[in-house]
């Protein structure tokens, strides 16, 4: 996609821009790290060797020569098969790292699915790239297709208050379970950034339902819905908001994946898609590039950040999202969301049903039953934990 580089957007003391693929977003990651003078906060879900990864790490490393604070988190689950001494040059210069739910019986339920970048709480990156190779690219004629949002401004350090609370639960044992429930406590009472952006979070511990409710709440109410998301299995909340946006007039079209990194995901969200179509949304399917995106504009409110339209998402993983009630960001996410569309293949309402042999459909509703019925039920008992 077009790396082009438009000025910043201003509103409420906040500047910001989209970082409309992997190329542009590692690049502003290493930018960023690059001009930090006090602290720097890196959390992801997976961490893979090889660039981009190496490429930070020098960053982190030049970073600390001159003093900075630096941290990473990275998830257990996510980065399976990292190597024990991947960042051991860096813990050897003074940086600190933290694996999240580094046991192995809790893996399954406790994953920490964020990405975020946060330099001095002053400056932060926000979107749904990994750091692995296979997001490197223009999300066209190589790498993934995502979308990541750069922000200055005092949302920045609500998300740096996020981050110490998920790196203190990092251990998943007793203490930093009441430390995180204080931590998560208190940032729930310091409020947000202010009514036009706010950061919504998800997982046990945060407050429960918030992300996926005020999401809904949007849709219910919006005049047009623009989704892109390379994972799609909505709650049947979700869903009915969708339908009752295009049964009041407005429009919804759905960018889904038309080739997936995961295929049960893909073959899931097939089973929804002759509801979706018959309920008056228009559905299109990228083609160059695996879609990885989760971008949700709805009419001048946009959502960025590491939070898949799915049932692990919204009520297992910890996510996080910015809400960005932004007239002028959310023409430029129009325009993002319109170039991908341009490599996209619509899928046709009127002969879907036809073109599906049985197999398919049996396929598609088993995947369904295991995302949405198996999944949940074997992440439910170590969820208890956190209440």
């Amino acid at each position: 996609m077009d790396q082009s580089n438009p000025p910043d957007c201003a509103l409420a003391g906040h500047r910001a821009r989209w970082l409309p693929n992997g190329a542009a977003s590692f690049a502003a990651m290493a930018a960023l790290i690059g001009g930090a003078s006090t602290s720097v906060c890196l959390e992801t879900y997976t961490v893979k060797p090889g660039e981009p990864a190496e490429g930070l790490i020098a960053a982190l490393l030049a970073a600390r020569a001159r003093g900075v604070r630096v941290r990473v988190l990275y998830d257990a689950f996510g980065s399976e098969g990292l190597p024990a001494d991947f960042f051991a040059a860096l813990v050897a210069a003074g940086g600190e790292v933290r694996v999240f739910s580094p046991a192995r019986r809790l893996r399954l339920a406790f994953r920490d699915h964020r990405k975020l970048l946060v330099c001095d709480a002053q400056r932060a990156i926000v979107g749904g790239h990994n750091i692995g190779p296979e997001y490197d690219g223009d999300g066209v004629t190589q790498g993934w297709l995502d979308v990541a949002l750069q922000i200055e401004g005092p949302v920045a350090a609500d998300l740096a208050a996020s981050f110490e609370a998920m790196y203190a639960l990092a251990p998943m044992n007793a203490a930093a379970i009441r430390d995180f429930r204080r931590a998560a406590r208190a940032q729930r009472h310091a409020g947000s950034a202010g009514a036009a952006i706010r950061l919504l979070t998800s997982g046990p511990g945060w407050r429960a339902g918030l992300l996926s409710r005020v999401l809904r709440l949007d849709v219910l109410h919006a005049r047009a819905v623009r989704c892109m998301a390379g994972y799609f299995l909505p709650p049947a909340r979700m869903r009915r908001a969708l339908r009752r946006c295009t049964h009041g007039g407005g429009e919804v079209e759905l960018l889904l994946a038309g080739k997936s990194d995961v295929p049960v995901a893909r073959y899931a969200a097939e089973h929804l898609y002759a509801r979706m179509l018959e309920g008056g949304a228009r559905l299109f399917e990228y083609q160059p590039q695996v879609l990885h995106a989760k971008l949700f504009i709805i009419d001048d409110t946009v959502y960025v950040g590491s939070c898949n339209l799915d049932r692990r998402s919204l009520n297992i993983n910890y996510e996080l999202l910015l809400r960005l009630e932004w007239p002028e960001l959310a023409t430029r996410a129009r325009a993002l969301f319109n170039e991908a569309l341009a490599h996209s293949r619509e899928v046709p309402a009127e002969t879907w049903r036809q073109r599906r042999h049985w197999w398919e459909r049996w396929r598609s509703r088993f995947s369904y039953w295991l995302l949405t019925r198996v999944d949940p039920l074997l992440a439910r008992r170590p969820l208890r934990s956190l209440g």
